[in-house]
């Protein structure tokens, strides 16, 4: 199965990492031809539950499962080892995207210590689970962040059914090699083609606020609330214009 080369360097990964992902999809909605209102992220909650060690960010490798399903294990032996091939030949850092068919049921988790510590020896930095993780101490331990719906005992007969295609996770569509980036808000699943500028808009628009609304609303001690007001009319109309001038595009305010 062939798979798509990474976007960006590894060193803008890095710095993507430094901002949250809600910081990240503003930058994104000013460079994107796609719907920002409904497109890209996450549109079920998710729960983060690793929120200390902030934003992850990588490529996504992808894989189904089914753990309520006794025959996967049977049908495949194989199975395991074939999907850790896959993850293996992929550059990293990876994210791995996980569907769970038994969704809206939680019968077992994919991930716990063991599963963990393998796929950050592969190249991976954590993942994204539309069903269960267990053994949430251990995760910490092995710095592999993890997304999911919740937290549960047992595995049942967790394993690959099928990797390395299309998935859909918290009602996002997600394809192997897409960027994304994830934290306590959800997660950006960025569009291809749309990496390129990611880094630069998402400082640009961050930096527009700073200049611009946020002083306007911070400053206000003292002052009579209709000047607080104006004020702040004055500093979005500012915004809409450094944000124009930028990417064509009003912004947010």
């Amino acid at each position: 199965m062939k798979h798509p080369a990474p976007a960006l360097p590894h060193s803008t990964l890095l710095e993507l990492k430094r901002w949250n992902t809600p910081t990240v999809y503003n930058g994104w909605e000013q460079i994107t031809k796609h719907d920002a209102s409904k497109e890209g992220f996450n549109l079920e909650e998710t729960r983060d539950f690793m929120p200390h060690m902030g934003p992850m960010v990588g490529y996504a490798v992808t894989v189904v499962i089914e753990p309520s399903n006794a025959a996967h294990p049977k049908a495949n032996p194989k199975a395991w080892g074939d999907y850790r091939r896959y993850i293996a030949s992929i550059p990293g850092p990876k994210i791995v995207v996980v569907q769970d068919l038994d969704k809206p049921r939680v019968v077992g988790a994919f991930w716990g210590e063991v599963n963990s510590n393998i796929h950050r020896a592969l190249g991976c930095v954590g993942t994204i689970v539309d069903g269960a993780i267990r053994d949430l101490d251990e995760m910490n331990n092995a710095g592999f962040k993890a997304l999911a719906r919740r937290l549960c005992v047992g595995h049942a007969f967790s394993c690959p059914v099928r990797w390395g295609g299309e998935v859909e996770v918290f009602g996002r569509k997600v394809s192997p090699g897409q960027l994304i980036h994830a934290d306590k808000h959800g997660f950006l699943a960025v569009p291809p083609g749309d990496e390129a500028r990611l880094l630069e808009a998402a400082r640009f628009m961050d930096q527009n606020e700073c200049l611009t609304l946020i002083p306007a609303a911070r400053g206000g001690a003292g002052k009579p609330l209709r000047r607080i007001c104006d004020d702040i009319n004055a500093a979005g109309a500012e915004f809409q214009k450094r944000a124009r001038a930028q990417f064509g595009r009003h912004g947010e305010w």
